[in-house]
C-alpha cells in the first residue's frame, strides 16, 4: 500500500461524509476502502442492538449473512473484539470458533483456518459496534501498519456516527411531517357549518380570494370562527400543501415579537441560547396567519411593514436578508379604520394587509344556522362523552334562536358543552335518550339585549355629558376625549355589574383579553 492508496481512501470517505447517501450504501462503500487499504477476501460492519450483533454491511462474505444475528453468548470473538478498545487478531490455531465459518466466499466451504481481527467501534463513548476483516491466507495482516488502521477506525466511528445522525433526523423530519399532515388534515376536515345567506355570500368570498395570493383581512367580533375561514382560504389557495403557520400577536410579548416572527441567531440577545427560525421563514412557500394583528404594538408595525412590502426578513443577529415567499391573512375583533385614525395602527399596513376585507357575519345574523351549529356541537360532545342519542327539547331550541350570542359560535359551543354535562348528570343512568332542556342551557333570551341597552344608556349619557362639560369654543382632543369616555362608561359598568370583569366585557362586546388589555391602557 503506497502513501497515494492510502491518501486517496482516506479522502474517498471523507467525501462520502458529506454526500447525501443511503445508509446501507454509505456502509458499503465504507467497507470498499478499507479492503482496498488492507487487503483481505471479507469484511463486515455489525451493530450492537442489546446483546446481538446485527450485520448491517458486507464485502466477501455470503448474501445470507446479511440475514443472520450473532449472539454474543455464542460468539465469544465477536464479544471479545467489543470488550477491546484496541484492534484484536486472533491466532489461526485460536481455540475460539469463527463466526464466519463457511460464510467466506471460498472453494474450501468447510474452511475454518484463516487471518481473523476485529475492531469496536464507539460513538459518544459507547460501544457502538465491530467491524471485521477477515483473510484466507495465514499472515495477511502481519504488517498492517497501526497508525493508517487507527485513522480508518475513526473514520470508520465518524461514518457510523453520520449515518445514524442522518437516519434520526429523516426519522423525526417524517414523524413532524405526519405530525404537521395530521393536524391539517384535521383543521381542514372541520366543516363551515350554515345555510343562511351570510353564510353563503361568505363562502362565495372564500372561494374568490383563495384562488389568489391576494392579502386578506378578515374582520367580525370575537368568536365568529375567524380561524376557521383563514384555513378554509388556504385550503383554496395553490398552497394547499404548504405550510399554514399561525401567530397569536395578542399573546405575543413585545420584546419577543420580532424574534417571534424574524427569527434570531444564538447570542442575539440575553436567552437567545440558540439559532431559531421565525414564523415568515416556517411559513416560506405557505400562509401566514396574523390572528388578532391589531394588537401589535405600533413600533413593532414598522418592522412587519417592511416584510411585507420587500418580501424579505432579517434574523435578530444576522445581518443578511432572507427572501420568503409568503401570503399573508391577518384577522381582528378590532375596527382598523378608527384605529387608523386614532393613530394605534399604521395606515400603510392598514392598506398592506386589506387588500381584500372579508367581513365574518355574526352569529345572530345567521338565523337558524344556530341550530345547525348546535346539531354539530352536540354530536361531537355525544361521541367524546359516549353517550347515547342526544336531542334539544323544544323550549330549548327556541331559546337559542333567541338569544343574542354576544360571544357568537365560541359561547353556542361552550353552552352546549355544559348543557350536555348538566343533562347528563339529571339523567338517569339507564336513559337510552338524553335530552337537553331549557334549564340546562341556562341562557336568558333578553340578558343580552338587556346588558347592550343598559350600556347603550351609558354611553349616550356619558357623550352627552362629555360634550356638555366642553362649553368653551378650545377644541376637542378626540383621542383624549374618547379615553375619557371609555373610563367612564367602564367605571359605571364595574358599579352595575359589581366589579365582574366577565360580565361587563359581555356587555361591551368584547373579548376577555381585550377587554384587560384596554382596563391597563387606561390605567383602571
Amino acid at each position: 500500500m503506497t502513501t497515494s492508496q492510502f491518501t486517496q481512501s482516506l479522502l474517498a470517505i471523507v467525501t462520502d461524509l458529506s454526500l447525501a447517501l443511503p445508509e446501507e450504501e454509505r456502509l458499503q462503500r465504507l467497507l470498499r476502502a478499507f479492503k482496498q487499504v488492507f487487503p483481505c477476501d471479507a469484511s463486515a460492519l455489525l451493530r450492537l442492538q442489546g446483546q446481538t450483533l446485527i450485520p448491517l454491511a458486507v464485502d466477501g462474505l455470503s448474501e445470507d449473512t446479511l440475514g443472520r444475528q450473532f449472539d454474543l453468548d455464542q460468539h465469544p470473538r465477536l464479544a471479545h473484539i467489543l470488550l477491546s478498545r484496541a484492534p484484536l487478531r486472533f491466532d489461526a490455531d485460536s481455540p475460539l470458533p469463527d463466526p464466519y465459518d463457511g460464510l467466506i466466499a471460498s472453494e474450501d466451504t468447510a474452511l475454518h483456518v484463516h487471518d481473523c481481527m476485529g475492531v469496536s467501534l464507539h460513538v459518544h463513548g459507547k460501544p457502538w459496534g465491530v467491524l471485521t476483516l477477515d483473510a484466507l491466507k495465514v499472515g495477511t495482516f502481519d504488517h498492517i501498519n497501526t497508525q493508517e488502521l487507527e485513522a480508518f477506525i475513526r473514520l470508520a466511528e465518524a461514518t457510523v456516527k453520520t449515518a445514524d445522525l442522518i437516519h434520526s433526523l429523516e426519522a423525526q423530519l417524517q414523524h413532524e411531517h405526519q405530525v404537521v399532515q395530521s393536524v391539517l388534515a384535521d383543521r381542514s376536515a372541520q366543516p363551515m357549518i350554515g345555510k343562511s345567506p351570510a353564510m353563503a355570500s361568505l363562502r362565495r368570498e372564500i372561494t374568490t380570494v383563495g384562488e389568489s395570493d391576494l392579502s386578506v383581512l378578515i374582520c367580525g367580533e370575537t368568536g365568529v370562527g375567524k380561524e376557521l375561514v383563514a384555513q378554509q382560504i388556504h385550503q383554496h389557495s395553490s398552497r394547499a400543501n404548504a405550510a399554514l403557520v399561525y401567530v397569536n400577536c395578542a399573546a405575543l410579548p413585545e420584546n419577543l415579537i420580532e424574534s417571534e416572527l424574524f427569527g434570531h441567531e444564538k447570542g442575539a440577545f440575553s436567552g437567545a441560547t440558540q439559532s431559531r427560525a421565525g414564523k415568515f421563514e416556517l411559513a416560506n412557500g405557505g400562509t401566514l396567519f396574523l390572528d388578532e394583528v391589531g394588537e401589535i404594538p405600533i413600533a413593532a408595525q414598522a418592522k412587519l411593514l417592511r416584510a411585507l412590502q420587500s418580501g424579505e426578513i432579517q434574523r435578530i443577529g444576522n445581518d443578511q436578508a432572507l427572501s420568503v415567499d409568503v401570503r399573508i391573512i391577518a384577522a381582528t375583533n378590532r375596527q382598523l379604520p378608527q384605529e387608523v385614525s386614532a393613530g394605534r395602527f399604521r395606515a400603510d399596513l392598514y392598506h398592506r394587509l386589506s387588500v381584500y376585507p372579508i367581513h365574518v357575519p355574526p352569529l345572530r345574523e345567521r338565523k337558524r344556522d344556530v341550530l345547525l351549529l348546535a346539531g354539530f356541537f352536540i354530536e361531537q360532545q355525544r361521541r367524546r362523552l359516549g353517550l347515547p342519542a342526544v336531542r334539544l327539547d323544544p323550549h330549548s331550541q327556541t331559546q337559542l334562536l333567541h338569544y343574542h350570542w354576544p360571544g357568537n359560535i365560541r359561547e353556542l359551543e361552550h353552552s352546549i358543552s355544559r348543557a350536555i354535562l348538566k343533562a347528563k348528570n339529571n339523567a338517569l343512568a339507564t336513559a337510552s335518550l338524553l335530552q337537553i332542556t331549557a334549564d340546562d342551557l341556562g341562557i336568558e333570551q333578553h340578558s343580552d339585549q338587556q346588558s347592550t341597552a343598559a350600556a347603550t344608556h351609558i354611553s349616550y349619557s356619558s357623550a352627552e355629558n362629555i360634550a356638555s362639560t366642553n362649553t368653551t369654543t378650545q377644541p376637542i382632543n378626540i383621542k383624549l376625549a374618547t379615553d375619557d369616555f371609555q373610563r367612564k362608561l367602564i367605571t359605571k359598568l364595574l358599579k352595575q355589574y359589581q366589579s365582574n370583569q366577565a360580565q361587563v366585557a359581555q356587555a361591551l362586546g368584547m373579548d376577555r383579553s381585550n377587554f384587560y388589555r384596554l382596563k391597563k391602557r387606561l390605567e383602571l
